[in-house]
């Protein structure tokens, strides 16, 4: 197993992100994986690296990265070091810079190992609301060919609810999340809303997910609270050509936590990841 971590890019507005290779050195041109986290997710959250690992020694070339805008920093790519990042990200971004991962491996950039991926066969792997961007993705890009959510929201415009929400929003210029494993109030500007009302037939999952003519696995955990299961039934019932894959008693994370201390994957991972390879190669 190689493993190359940390290779620096530039994304969206010229700002820096990492980016990890997972691959087995045989020298033969091995099918793309392409991970993209969620919302306050980073690539080296919790045990990603495992279920990299899993998928490389199932014969695929597994890329992870982080979203230019998520807070963390090169330096500091396992905290969330840089709020004003964070508050200043949008969907726009998060396209930008997975087409800036795209065409770094299509371009052959130095640390891309070109004869070990073969980039006529790439697939995106989103999670949580990453599964929402890489649905949009693979429904504008040739070059996606294969698409599985993990525990996806179904729109993009969840969390905007509520009487008198978007207004005092516009009129504070800014709401704060908590994240509950850190304890930080983490900032949302209203551009991430301007964004989105900017490119909303762009950003639309349902349409996206309609007109999606690619194999689209997706698969989701019946005891997730952070996005209910009705989110998968909804994308599923959208695309019917779709598969999804309910596992039974996983929640969003699918028994992963962060920091994760195991060196195996819990149950539900493996089950996720069982099921997601075997999509892949087609059985």
């Amino acid at each position: 197993m190689e493993v190359r971590k940390d290779i620096q890019l530039r994304g969206a507005a010229g700002r820096p992100f990492l980016l990890d290779l997972y691959f087995l050195p045989d020298g033969k041109a091995k099918p793309v994986v392409v991970f993209c986290h969620g919302f306050k997710g980073f690539k080296d959250w919790g045990h990603w690296h495992l279920l990299a690992r899993a998928f490389a020694e199932s014969g695929f070339f597994f890329v992870k990265f982080n979203f230019s805008h998520n807070g963390t920093s090169p330096l500091s790519p396992t905290d969330f070091s840089d709020l004003e990042a964070f508050g200043h990200n949008n969907y726009s971004k998060e396209l930008a810079d997975l087409d800036a991962l795209l065409a770094w491996m299509h371009g052959g950039g130095g640390a891309f190992p070109t004869a070990e991926a073969a980039l006529s066969r790439i697939s995106l792997i989103g999670h949580s609301r990453g599964g929402a961007i890489c649905l949009i993705k693979a429904a504008q890009d040739k070059r996606i060919q294969m698409l599985a959510t993990w525990a996806s929201v179904s729109r993009l415009d969840y969390a905007w609810n509520g009487p008198g929400f978007l207004k005092e929003w516009e009129e504070k210029g800014v709401y704060y999340v908590l994240n509950a494993r850190t304890g930080q109030q983490m900032p949302l500007y209203f551009q991430l809303y301007e964004d989105f009302k900017a490119n909303e037939q762009s950003f639309d999952v349902q349409a996206a997910a309609e007109h999606l003519e690619k194999p689209m696995l997706i698969v989701h955990g019946s005891a997730d609270t952070g996005v209910p299961p009705d989110a998968a039934r909804e994308l599923h019932g959208w695309n019917k050509n779709s598969i999804l894959h309910l596992i039974d008693g996983a929640g969003h994370v699918f028994g992963g936590s962060h920091p994760f201390l195991s060196g195996s994957l819990p149950p539900h991972s493996l089950e996720l990841a069982e099921v997601t390879i075997s999509f892949l190669k087609g059985k």
